[in-house]
C-alpha cells in the first residue's frame, strides 16, 4: 500500500483495508518540521489592545491604535525563554484592523497615529504628510486603497509595517514564523445593514436583556459606521476576477506585466476577493510564512449576515504560492485540538477521518463530530460511515499565557508550574503547544508573564534536556543507542513485522526518574493504539505506566519517582509494524 498524506477510502473497503489504509498515511515533510518545533508563541497584538477588548468591532477609529513604544526584540527574547521556536502574529483580527500595509482596506495600520513619526522630519515633511493623510480620509469610503497611496507621505515611522518588523525580528532571532489572518472582518460589515444592527443591539440593552461581547463592542462604537468598503455579507457578484487585483498606482503593475510575479484567475465575491487578494500579499511580500492561521468563525450569522467563505479557493491560492506552509484547518495542514486549555487528549491521533475533500472546506467541519469530540481518530471512528478520507492532520492546543487573549492589565500570567503542565499535556501528548503572550499598551510584554515564561523554559529544559537513559555511557547498548540519537528516521521494530512486542533497556546503573518520554517514527505514520512501561525491580518486571496512543511524542508523568537499571517498553497494539523511534527517562526539576 503507498503511503500518502491523504487517502480515500473506497465504498469497498472493508475495516481491516480502512485500518491498513490509516497506517499509510504520514505528514508531509513541512508536518514534520512543525511537529518538532514543540512550541509556538502566538502574539496577540492590535486594535483590542488599546481598547481593552476580547472582541472588536471593526467601527473603531484607527487613531485608538498607538503604542507608547514598540520593542519586538524584547518579544522575541520573551518567547525564546520560553522554548518556543516558532511564533505567530495576528496581521487581522476579527475587528478587520490591519497591521501591515495593504492596499485593500483603509482600517489598516497606515491610518493610525503609529505609521506617523514627526521626530526629525522638516516641516515641509510634516506638512506634506497632514496634507497626503486628510486627501486619504476625504476619500476612503470611494477608495479602499487611499491610505495605501499616503503611505509614503512625509515622515513615516521605520517601524509602522508592525508584520514587517515582527517577521524580521523572529527571522533574526532564528524562529520560524506563522501568520494569522482572521476571516471574520467587523470592519467590512455592510453599512446599512450596520446602522440597523446597532439599534437592535440598542433596543436589546435597553430591555434589560444581557449583551455577548459582539454586541457590547458594537454598542460602544455604535455612533461611528465600519472602518472598511461593506464587502462582507453583502450578497455581491460571484464574478471572474484576478488575484492579485491592481490598485490605482500599484508598484506589483510592471512585475504583473512582466510575469515576475504570478496571477491567479478565480470567481470569487467581494468579500472573497478582498481576502484572497490578501493572502497573495501575505505570501509574496513577507514570506516564506511556515504556519498560515485561520479560523472558521462567522461571528454575525445569528445576527442576519454571514459571509460564505471560499475554502477551495484560498487553500489552492496559499497551496500555489507556497506549497510547504502549514495551513490551521487546511488540507493535511493542522487542527484545533478542541479546547483553549492547551490540553490534548490522552488518545492524540494525528490520522484523523473526513466526511469530504479536505481541500474543500475548513478542515473543523470535516470531522465526523467535530473539533472537540473525545474520540477523534480510533478505530471506530475512521471506519464509520460517512467517511471519505484519511488525512494526516496532527493537533495544534491553543492557550494563552493570561485570562485573555489581549493584554488586560488587571489580568495576571499562568504560573510557570501551571504552563509546565500545560507542555505535558500538550507536547507530551501528540501535540504542538500554541502558548499565546500578549504584549501591552507599551509594545513590551510585562515583566510578571516575562519571569512565569522564563521559569517555565527553565524549568522544561533542565528536566527535558537531559535523558538519563544515556547518562554514564548508557548508549553502548545499540538498542539504546537508536532509541537515544535525536533521529526520527532511526527506531525499534519487533522482529518479523508484528504489530506487537517489547523491547528492554538496560542503564549502566540504576536512576531515579518520575517521567517517561516516548516517540514513533512519525514519518512512517502513527500505529501504535496501546502501550505499557515496566520497571525492573525487587527481582521481577512492575508495570509503571500504560497508554494508548503515542504519536511523535507521549509524556507519561508517573505519581511518585522509580529507581531501576532496566525498563521494558511493550507495545500491546498496533494498527501495522510499529517503529518506536525514541524512549528517554527524566526526573522533574520544577521552576524556581
Amino acid at each position: 500500500m503507498t503511503a500518502a498524506s491523504q487517502i480515500a477510502i473506497d465504498a469497498s473497503d472493508t475495516p481491516d483495508t480502512i485500518v491498513r489504509k490509516a497506517a499509510h498515511v504520514i505528514p508531509r515533510r513541512s508536518q514534520v518540521a512543525w511537529q518538532q518545533r514543540e512550541v509556538t508563541a502566538f502574539t496577540h497584538f492590535g486594535m483590542n489592545t488599546f481598547t481593552d477588548r476580547e472582541w472588536g468591532s471593526g467601527a473603531e477609529d484607527e487613531a485608538t491604535f498607538d503604542p507608547s513604544g514598540m520593542d519586538v526584540d524584547q518579544w522575541m527574547r520573551a518567547y525564546k525563554a520560553a522554548g518556543a521556536r516558532q511564533v505567530m502574529f495576528t496581521a487581522k483580527h476579527h475587528d478587520g484592523f490591519v497591521l501591515y500595509p495593504t492596499r485593500y482596506t483603509n482600517h489598516s495600520v497606515i491610518a493610525s497615529p503609529w505609521w506617523i513619526r514627526t521626530d526629525g522630519c522638516s516641516e515641509a515633511e510634516r506638512k506634506a504628510t497632514a496634507q497626503a493623510r486628510q486627501q486619504a480620509q476625504s476619500q476612503r469610503s470611494d477608495d479602499p486603497a487611499a491610505y495605501w497611496q499616503a503611505r509614503n507621505a512625509g515622515c513615516r515611522n521605520p517601524q509602522g509595517d508592525i508584520l514587517g518588523t515582527y517577521l524580521k525580528a523572529a527571522r533574526g532571532a532564528g524562529l520560524k514564523v506563522g501568520v494569522y489572518l482572521s476571516p471574520a472582518d467587523g470592519s467590512e460589515q455592510p453599512h446599512a445593514w450596520h446602522a440597523e444592527y446597532v439599534e437592535k443591539v440598542r433596543a436589546k440593552q435597553a430591555s434589560g436583556q444581557s449583551l455577548s461581547i459582539e454586541e457590547q463592542a458594537t454598542l460602544d462604537d455604535g455612533d461611528r459606521p465600519p472602518g472598511g468598503q461593506g464587502r462582507y455579507g453583502s450578497g455581491s457578484g460571484i464574478v471572474r476576477r484576478t488575484i492579485p487585483s491592481l490598485v490605482p498606482d500599484d508598484d506589483r503593475a510592471a512585475a504583473l506585466a512582466a510575469h515576475r510575479i504570478p496571477s491567479f484567475t478565480v470567481r470569487a465575491d467581494d468579500y472573497n476577493a478582498y481576502y484572497l487578494n490578501q493572502l497573495y500579499e501575505l505570501f509574496t511580500e513577507y514570506g516564506p510564512i511556515d504556519e498560515l492561521w485561520l479560523d472558521g468563525a462567522n461571528p454575525w450569522r445569528e445576527a442576519g449576515i454571514a459571509e460564505e467563505y471560499d475554502f477551495t479557493a484560498w487553500f489552492r491560492l496559499v497551496h500555489a504560492l507556497s506549497p510547504d506552509t502549514v495551513t490551521f484547518a487546511g488540507p493535511q495542514g493542522t487542527r484545533w485540538v478542541g479546547n483553549e486549555s492547551g490540553v490534548g487528549r490522552t488518545t492524540e491521533w494525528s490520522v484523523t477521518p473526513a466526511t469530504a475533500d479536505p481541500a474543500t472546506a475548513h478542515g473543523e467541519g470535516l470531522l465526523p463530530e467535530g473539533a472537540s469530540v473525545v474520540d477523534i481518530g480510533s478505530r471506530d471512528k475512521i471506519t464509520a460511515a460517512g467517511v471519505e478520507y484519511l488525512q494526516w492532520f496532527p493537533a495544534e492546543a491553543d492557550v494563552s499565557l493570561r485570562p485573555g487573549w489581549f493584554f488586560h492589565a488587571d489580568e495576571k500570567p499562568k504560573t510557570a508550574e501551571r504552563l509546565v503542565t500545560i507542555y505535558e499535556q500538550s507536547v507530551g501528548r501528540n501535540a504542538v503547544l500554541l502558548l499565546n503572550v500578549p504584549p501591552g499598551q507599551d509594545g513590551r510584554v510585562a515583566p510578571e508573564d516575562l519571569d512565569s515564561l522564563s521559569a517555565f523554559g527553565d524549568s522544561v529544559r533542565a528536566t527535558y534536556g537531559h535523558n538519563l537513559l544515556t547518562a554514564g555511557g548508557g548508549r553502548r547498548d545499540p538498542v539504546v543507542r537508536t532509541l537515544t540519537d535525536g533521529r526520527l528516521t532511526t527506531a525499534w521494530s519487533p522482529p518479523h513485522s508484528a504489530t506487537t512486542g517489547a523491547v528492554t533497556l538496560k542503564l549502566p546503573r540504576a536512576r531515579t526518574f518520575d517521567r517517561v518520554r516516548l516517540g514513533e517514527d512519525i514519518t512512517r505514520g502513527q500505529r501504535v493504539e496501546s502501550f505499557a512501561v515496566d520497571i525492573w525491580t525487587a527481582g521481577a518486571w512492575r508495570q509503571a505506566a500504560t497508554g494508548a496512543t503515542i504519536g511523535y511524542a507521549r509524556i507519561l508523568v508517573l505519581p511518585t519517582p522509580m529507581t531501576t537499571d532496566r525498563v521494558r517498553v511493550r507495545v500491546l497494539r498496533a494498527r501495522s509494524t510499529p517503529r518506536l523511534a525514541s524512549v528517554a527517562l527524566h526526573l522533574n526539576v520544577a521552576p524556581k
